[in-house]
């Protein structure tokens, strides 16, 4: 699993790769250029403000966990959603970097500390700035939209890249209404209930407007198959609890815009799951009394 402290910094070079965000009316005289494509080239590009020349390959990630942690501070998940885990800007081949601006780190602890991981990587230095919590109104008195909205700084401001990555996020966010689509399909929350793999998948594939897409990664943790008394024997050492999502996508112009074209996670991430395949092997557990709302 990807650290969640990375997209922050990772998908602010997507969001703003230049360090400045281009006046809408600008990319709007521009054709939205699709990632990946021929065109989408630093060299061919009319504008690389306006089309993702950086990392093409859009990866937007949701985790279902069953509490935070951190209840008792108020932290809770949104009620019938799947949390946000990230927006990622893999690139075309689906290969990805760590980092890729160490002046835009806003983690007191980052983690790998260095670009590669190891001994001999460039350090990455911890954010000392005013704490991040701190630019947002107190959990739970405002959305964060809202909170976006009241602070919002002009472009020549500190950290006005952090919140355009924040609103990029959620615009993606809620084009992926992962809890619904399920729930259209029967599949929802249950402790005593499980369900099937390729169920899950044709859910995520096949949504309510009538679109047929290209199958997203289901990952699956929790104990594996084969060690449960149902699999024993079997050669399937999938997990069996459903804990993550991600959609693969082309960008259509800025990332900011929210508009891409899905693309078979298969192909482009390596993989479709880390699911157990046997039918009724996925469990979706019911998330804890008190960590929802």
């Amino acid at each position: 699993m990807r650290q969640t402290y990375v997209p922050i910094c990772m998908a602010l070079c997507v969001v703003l790769a230049h360090g400045a965000t281009p006046a809408l009316d600008h990319c709007a005289s521009i054709d939205p250029v699709l990632s990946c494509s021929c065109n989408a080239t630093p060299g061919k590009a009319d504008d690389t403000c306006c089309t993702e020349t950086y990392g093409g390959l859009l990866v937007a990630t949701q985790l279902w966990s069953t509490f935070t942690g951190r209840e008792s501070e108020g932290q809770v998940y949104a009620k019938n959603s799947w949390s946000i885990h990230g927006l990622w800007p893999d690139f075309c081949n689906g290969s990805y970097t760590q980092y890729c601006d160490l002046s835009r780190q806003y983690d007191p602890k980052p983690s790998p500390n260095t670009t590669n991981n190891k001994p001999d990587g460039v350090p990455v230095p911890p954010y000392t700035g005013e704490p991040i919590d701190g630019w947002f109104a107190p959990h739970g008195k405002l959305s964060l939209l809202s909170s976006m909205k009241k602070h919002w700084p002009p472009n020549s401001s500190p950290h006005h890249d952090l919140f355009t990555f924040f609103e990029t996020v959620l615009r993606w966010h809620r084009t992926l209404p992962t809890f619904q689509w399920l729930l259209n399909a029967g599949i929802q929350p249950s402790n005593t209930t499980s369900y099937t793999y390729a169920a899950i998948q044709a859910a995520l594939t096949q949504t309510p407007d009538g679109q047929r897409h290209p199958p997203a990664f289901i990952g699956c943790g929790g104990p594996r198959f084969n060690e449960t008394i149902l699999g024993r024997g079997s050669l399937d050492s999938g997990g069996t609890e459903l804990n993550e999502i991600w959609y693969y996508f082309h960008v259509r112009g800025r990332p900011q815009r929210g508009e891409g074209r899905r693309v078979h996670a298969g192909k482009a991430g390596g993989r479709l799951t880390t699911c157990a395949m046997a039918d009724g092997a996925v469990r979706y557990l019911e998330r804890s009394e008190g960590s929802e709302k």
